[in-house]
């Protein structure tokens, strides 16, 4: 009985679980294998930073998550439900407790609309605030929530920074006062000083809304700093997961090894011994059979070419796909 009662206090502490997630597209060239069978967890309250190179399958990830792009096979749990078996209704009623920051700030916004209107579509689709005016206050303390001003409602996208673009865009997806947001790629397009003072929004935001969030990234620094776990992925395969503390401490994938090797350092004093990755990351039109890493792997043999690598534990909270963990 206690053992029970402690596997399903462990079941409430995760909020979203994706087991075996995949993603094949359809094209005249043949199927493109976007996200290949990744499975890990988001505990309550954490934000998990998922990282690649360009082309690796992140975005596709982040939107299968969502079912914005319906996953070919594969579950995603959140709060125990299986969102992929439900049916549009029963979806748009979950879409309330979870929603995503696009990379673009301003692309993802209508230029023909007012940010009240932005903000308020939101509110009008899922039934929130019942009169125009109480409506106005929800956007109104939605944008001093984020760092800008009540009176800049009625201003459209173009009147705006980049930065202050990326505000109105976590402001839309607070609205409905989710639980889990996927924040795409959410800073790169900023500059750095601008980067700093989302994160420090996103942190703060966080804290006092105890979200959820999944974090896709390609720059490690701002993974390194935001999140508390970190998912490396490649070619649509999970290579690398564990504790933030564990994937930057001892990385013990090849490809997370020369991710880290590649990051600039602010000290520099400091020397490290460059990994540099030859060639570019294949097409999912045709991926290597085996390990997928192994045609850019220095580490390669004969088995990576004939067997797919399974997740090996190197301890509780840190687990890599790769036929030689220990031995590099």
């Amino acid at each position: 009985m206690m053992a029970a009662a402690a596997a399903v206090a462990a079941q409430r502490d995760v909020l979203l679980r994706i087991e075996g997630l995949s993603k094949v597209f359809s094209t005249p060239r043949g199927d493109v294998h976007a996200v290949k069978d990744v499975s890990f967890d988001l505990p309550r309250g954490a934000v998990v930073g998922l990282v690649g190179e360009s082309g690796s399958g992140k975005t596709t990830l982040g939107r299968c998550v969502l079912r914005l792009i319906e996953p070919s096979a594969g579950r995603v749990e959140f709060d125990g439900i299986d969102i992929t078996a439900l049916d549009a209704r029963a979806m748009k009623a979950m879409r309330k407790r979870m929603q995503i920051i696009f990379q673009d700030p301003f692309s993802s916004l209508n230029p023909r609309m007012k940010v009240r209107e932005i903000i308020g579509e939101a509110l009008v689709a899922h039934g929130i605030g019942g009169r125009s005016a109480e409506r106005r206050e929800i956007v109104a303390s939605l944008l001093e929530e984020v760092g800008l001003s009540a009176d800049q409602m009625g201003r459209y996208p173009h009147e705006f920074s980049g930065g202050q673009r990326q505000r109105i865009g976590i402001a839309r997806a607070l609205a409905v006062e989710p639980e889990f947001i996927v924040a795409d790629e959410s800073v790169s397009a900023l500059d750095v000083s601008v980067q700093a003072q989302i994160l420090n929004l996103m942190q703060d935001l966080k804290d006092r809304r105890r979200l959820t969030i999944l974090f896709i990234a390609h720059d490690l620094s701002v993974v390194e700093y935001l999140c508390d776990e970190v998912v490396v992925l490649y070619l649509g395969r999970v290579a690398e997961r564990g504790t933030g503390r564990a994937v930057y401490g001892a990385p013990a994938h090849p490809y997370t090894q020369a991710l880290l090797s590649a990051a600039p350092r602010p000290d520099p004093t400091i020397t490290i011994e460059r990994e540099i990755l030859k060639g570019d990351i294949p097409s999912p039109l045709s991926p290597p059979s085996g390990c997928v890493f192994r045609t850019r792997c220095r580490h390669a043999e004969a088995l990576c070419a004939r067997t797919v690598p399974d997740q090996t534990a190197i301890d509780d909270d840190h687990h890599a796909a790769c036929h030689r963990i220990g031995e590099i």
